[in-house]
């Protein structure tokens, strides 16, 4: 079973927080990617990087993956998803993306798409939908 709770901002748990997750917006609709190994939607994401914080990491995962130039970026929460005891933790934000150019990860991400709502067809069915909720509060 896979549980995602949530945390302040600020929040730093003793274990690394290991992701950023960032739900972003582009005129009025929802940014999302899709991987190139998958044939499902997801959130941009991505590891952070040794050496990075969680901002700069969601910074850099939002133009890799969908090609941002301009945004404005802003912390919503500190998560943790707890599978069957397995915790890992991430920081989730919200972008209003205002420019997009060309992908540059063009070998992992195949395309953007906009949504006027959350897909249905997710990588992460389990763990997506609560943290697209949260970013919609």
């Amino acid at each position: 079973m896979t549980q995602v709770f949530f945390y302040n901002p600020e929040f730093e748990p003793e274990a690394k927080i290991t992701y950023s997750v960032i739900t972003a917006r582009y005129r009025g609709k929802w940014l999302f990617v899709r991987h190139h190994d998958r044939l499902t939607w997801e959130i941009a994401a991505g590891h952070i990087e040794r050496g990075e914080t969680p901002y700069v990491a969601a910074c850099r995962e939002l133009m890799e993956e969908t090609g941002a130039l301009k945004f404005s970026i802003d912390c919503m929460a500190t998560y943790s998803v707890d599978r069957d005891g397995n915790v890992d933790y991430g920081r989730l934000y919200l972008a209003e993306v205002y420019e997009l150019g060309p992908v540059p990860d063009a070998a992992e991400i195949a395309e953007t798409k906009l949504f006027d709502h959350l897909p249905e067809n997710l990588t992460y069915p389990d763990i997506q939908p609560v943290l697209f909720r949260k970013c919609m509060e």
